[in-house]
């Protein structure tokens, strides 16, 4: 006779066996990406007592308790009480979003779930950024610990949101007296992802900026929920890092991946993904390319002097964003069609994200004529 499913097995043990005394985690953006990730995960732990899901809709984990809502509603305190940790991952960080939109969603729904924790009785809040808070330097250690300071500005894609929610969980303790704030943050985050650094490999040459020293570190969502679950189980806090073991030159990443890399003096580059961003014809604003030019690479010595090891190398993470990204074809941050794509790559990214600046001079200029 087979054994049960893993969610039903899951759902029995946390519902018929009252031995179980690990705590009640509630998980906020629960159905998709990461949450839904994490929700599986700690639904299938004997550690775990009770999992809370928490998201605009209903994902497919049958273990856990369901609540539909919006996590800016302050209602979502009463669908913490009893929770001992929330995890909250509803961060909206999509390329396409309205940038204020964005904003707004991910600092209000972060306030929220803090203010409402706190008047819950939760004693500890999890949340995720990303290691792109330390920002990408040229004088940046190799690697960056965990206390390093956070040099990032809010150039770049969603920082500017990720740094207000660091603000936030620096205040939350001073806030709300009792409450302890645990913040995570991935480097290169890979697994189903969809950001400005995954598209970077999407195009038919690495674009590499003359005089950068790019260093790449990945982070696999698997090895992220991991960490996650560290935090969840109290057995590391405070500010993490987390990410592959060492890292990539630009070189090794050019030889695992096979796509050769198009070169431009640094003031081209980003004044050409300004312009482009500009008129709306990239997603990415220039800021993006700093990360793809200067190191930002973090150590992890937190999660390792509590026992916690990645399960994936930057190699193998390396060789499954290939994969997942392996016929799409972007230029400059944006998504082409097949036609586009044969052009683009006969010319090489580069020449392709100039070309289209052009175009727009071209156009201007002729809209002045008439």
């Amino acid at each position: 006779m087979s054994s049960p499913d893993p969610q039903v097995r899951a759902a029995r043990n946390h519902s018929t066996n009252p031995a179980v005394r690990g705590p009640v985690v509630a998980v906020t953006g629960a159905a998709t990406g990461i949450g839904a990730l994490l929700t599986e995960r700690l639904a299938a732990s004997e550690e775990i007592k009770q999992v809370v899901a928490i998201d605009e809709r209903r994902g497919e984990c049958a273990a856990a308790q369901w609540h539909i809502l919006d996590v800016r509603d302050p209602a979502i305190a009463e669908k913490l009480r009893g929770a001992d940790v929330v995890v909250h991952l509803a961060v909206d960080l999509d390329l396409e979003t309205d940038g204020a939109a964005r904003t707004a969603y991910n600092v209000r729904g972060t306030q929220t779930v803090l203010t409402a924790a706190a008047a819950a009785g939760v004693h500890r809040v999890v949340l995720c950024t990303s290691a792109m808070v330390y920002g990408a330097l040229p004088d940046n250690e190799l690697p960056l610990a965990e206390d390093a300071e956070l040099r990032a500005t809010a150039e770049a894609t969603g920082v500017g949101d990720l740094l207000e929610i660091e603000r936030l969980a620096r205040r939350a303790p001073r806030a709300h007296p009792g409450l302890n704030v645990t913040v995570v943050r991935p480097a290169v985050l890979i697994g189903g992802t969809d950001t400005a650094l995954t598209r970077y490999f999407e195009s038919p040459r690495l674009l590499v900026v003359a005089g950068s020293r790019p260093a790449w570190q990945f982070c696999h969502v698997e090895d992220l929920c991991s960490a996650l679950e560290f935090a969840v189980l109290e057995k590391v806090e405070g500010e993490l890092a987390v990410g592959c073991d060492g890292w990539l030159e630009q070189e090794e990443v050019e030889e695992l991946s096979g796509i050769r890399r198009m070169e431009l003096p640094s003031a081209v580059a980003l004044g050409a993904a300004a312009r482009l961003h500009r008129i709306g014809l990239t997603p990415s604003p220039a800021g993006d390319l700093a990360y793809t030019m200067y190191p930002w690479v973090v150590s992890g010595s937190r999660l390792h002097d509590a026992g916690w090891r990645p399960q994936w190398s930057n190699e193998e993470v390396l060789a499954e964003l290939l994969e997942e990204v392996a016929g799409r074809h972007t230029v400059a941050g944006r998504r082409l069609g097949r036609k586009d794509a044969t052009a683009a790559g006969a010319a090489g990214a580069t020449v392709a994200l100039l070309g289209a600046a052009a175009v727009v001079r071209r156009a201007r200029k002729a809209r002045r004529r008439i």
